[in-house]
């Protein structure tokens, strides 16, 4: 066993954008879509990681990750962040899990950078 301390696990968000595969779920039409998680991990890293395999075993394609730290982190920059989405920054970290908040689906013409701002505060 080792004596190094354990190290405490935080929560990250991170926006996930991915492309189409079949049988991913997405909706019929889109070319991918942006995907708003909150995921646990000793580091950021560690977060990503464990959310591109998570994605990956759901028959999802992810392409690009854009980390936006910790609650702490993000109060930080400024960003709002309600009650709904700190539960499930809790959820996450309680279930050791990668917790997907919300799912912007993307059609041919849209604009990736402006929908990806935009989805968060």
């Amino acid at each position: 066993m080792s004596d190094k301390p354990k190290r405490q696990q935080k929560v990250y968000t991170l926006l996930v954008e991915v492309g189409r595969k079949a049988d991913d779920g997405l909706p019929e039409g889109s070319t991918g879509a942006a995907l708003m998680c909150y995921a646990s991990g000793v580091d950021e890293g560690e977060a990503v990681r464990e959310t591109v395999a998570i994605l990956k075993q759901a028959d999802l394609a992810p392409l690009d990750v854009t980390g936006y730290g910790t609650l702490e982190e993000r109060l930080a920059e400024g960003h709002e962040i309600d009650d709904e989405e700190r539960a499930l920054m809790d959820r996450a970290l309680e279930e050791n899990a990668v917790i997907v908040a919300q799912m912007t689906p993307f059609y041919d013409g849209d604009t990736t950078s402006a929908m990806l701002s935009d989805t968060v505060h």
